[in-house]
């Protein structure tokens, strides 16, 4: 893995976010009830005793640590682009915020002699509850990601080429290349000539696909997957990423502008309003333009 690299988006959707954290707070209140009663260094309490209530703040604020994280980076990936490296470091910040947060309420207890459990100081406490953190969360995390790892591999749109076809009539190279999109079970939903294809709109976890059918009608199918595995699947074809919610298709475009607030793209389509370009695929877009 190239920790530069930029994470999958099906990791920071608002949904998945959401999801992970539920998940990993579940997993940690029931390892947590389990382990209560077999941990001699653990001042937990899951019945009406002088912990308790103590047991129950702890649980909340941590819970409120990871939703105000997730949130956070939630909006910081739609300004900025994420990598393996930023991700998991902040997971890791998580890990510590959490751990700080348990020992400095440990060392409080201490201090008003509320627990009679051995005392390993501040410094051992702080690095036991790193450890205990990490598994709490990272066990329900690494099985959150492979989870949308495997939903969206199952949710993936092919680019299928249809040059081998045994046809009784001569196909342009255009007639014989379509796209193919694919439902989560596995069966066709659209197949269309890639000529036809306009551009193709993100839409949270959906994608809105814009193209014309046999009769030139202007239509719109919207499908659940990622734009990102659109681009993958599209390599090399017309298709090109120009925005993080758009990709455009080549063979569509009339020109590329350049206005005050930076390019856009124009295409032959008079009802389709001009396609922002971002900065962070500017260059790619120009000299695909300019070479095609």
């Amino acid at each position: 893995m190239n920790l530069r690299e930029r994470i999958p988006s099906y990791l920071t959707g608002a949904t998945q976010l959401a999801a992970t954290v539920v998940f990993a707070a579940l997993f940690a209140v029931i390892a947590l009830t389990v382990t209560v009663y077999y941990d001699s260094h653990s001042w937990f309490s899951v019945g009406p005793n002088a912990t308790f209530g103590y047991t129950t703040a702890f649980i909340l604020a941590a819970i409120a640590v990871l939703m105000l994280s997730k949130r956070l980076m939630y909006r910081s990936t739609r300004r900025f682009t994420l990598d393996w490296g930023s991700y998991l470091l902040w997971n890791l910040a998580e890990v510590v915020v959490i751990a700080l947060l348990y020992t400095g309420l440990t060392m409080h207890l201490f201090s008003i002699e509320l627990i009679s459990i051995p005392n390993l100081g501040f410094q051992a406490t702080l690095l036991r509850s790193f450890i205990i953190t990490a598994l709490l969360i990272g066990v329900p995390y690494l099985i959150a990601g492979l989870y949308y790892a495997l939903r969206d591999r199952d949710n993936t749109i092919r680019l299928l080429n249809y040059g081998n076809i045994v046809t009784d009539s001569e196909l342009s190279p255009l007639d014989r290349e379509k796209i193919t999109l694919f439902g989560e079970d596995g069966t066709m939903k659209l197949s269309i000539s890639l000529k036809n294809l306009f551009y193709i709109e993100s839409d949270d976890n959906y994608i809105k696909v814009w193209y014309s059918d046999s009769a030139g009608e202007v239509k719109q199918y919207m499908l659940r997957s990622r734009l990102k595995t659109v681009e993958e699947s599209f390599a090399g074809s017309p298709l090109v990423r120009c925005h993080r919610k758009y990709i455009v298709n080549l063979l569509r475009v009339d020109m590329v502008s350049r206005e005050k607030d930076g390019y856009y793209v124009k295409l032959d389509l008079s009802s389709a309003e001009p396609i922002p370009v971002s900065k962070t695929y500017e260059e790619q877009v120009l000299a695909r333009f300019n070479s095609r």
